[in-house]
């Protein structure tokens, strides 16, 4: 009884360390596709996006009453909401006009403060021109990251996402930082 008790001992002694090793190879791989990503072609930039309220950007369907209101940085839950934004090198709306951010969100929030948005981001930047696709959840008060999901002429397949933050909430205009962490695959890379 004594000699089989070890034999099962061994075997699972045995057993564990061929799945130590198995995870070891794994993780190493692992390690080793996080290196390519490295070396990807990159592009990393800042813009910001003006929103005035009944100028650039409109509500088309007034959400349910009762919840949130109508205010800077809220909707009703179910507005919908249109929208086409300069986007500038500076938080000041009179520095130098690079593109334009299109796109409608619905409020998708009780308390109205998040909105599904789907988003084109044309940018006209010294280097680089075309349009980026995004959508995702934005928070109107805090940093919301949204994927790219395409892009055209020398965005054409770009991967990545852009972070959108509030810089200023107060006024008939807002102020959103947009950053851009742009990747082209290996298959794609940038004209210029």
């Amino acid at each position: 009884m004594r000699r089989s008790n070890q034999h099962i001992m061994a075997s699972s002694h045995n057993y564990v360390l061929g799945v130590l090793v198995f995870a070891i190879i794994q993780l190493k791989g692992i390690a080793g596709s996080h290196e390519h990503l490295q070396q990807l072609k990159s592009l990393h930039f800042s813009l910001f996006q003006h929103e005035t309220i009944n100028k650039t950007g409109y509500i088309i369907v007034d959400g349910i009453k009762g919840g949130a209101g109508v205010s800077q940085t809220t909707t009703p839950f179910g507005t919908l909401f249109a929208f086409q934004d300069p986007l500038t090198v500076a938080a000041n709306r009179s520095s130098k006009l690079v593109g334009i951010s299109e796109g409608t969100t619905v409020t998708s929030s009780l308390d109205g403060l998040r909105s599904i948005s789907i988003a084109k981001l044309t940018l006209r930047l010294k280097n680089h021109k075309g349009s980026l696709s995004v959508v995702g959840v934005t928070d109107n008060v805090k940093s919301s990251n949204l994927p790219v999901v395409g892009g055209t002429e020398d965005f054409l397949f770009v991967q990545g996402y852009v972070t959108s933050s509030p810089v200023d909430l107060t006024g008939l205009t807002v102020v959103y930082k947009i950053q851009f962490h742009l990747y082209w695959p290996p298959y794609a890379t940038p004209s210029s």
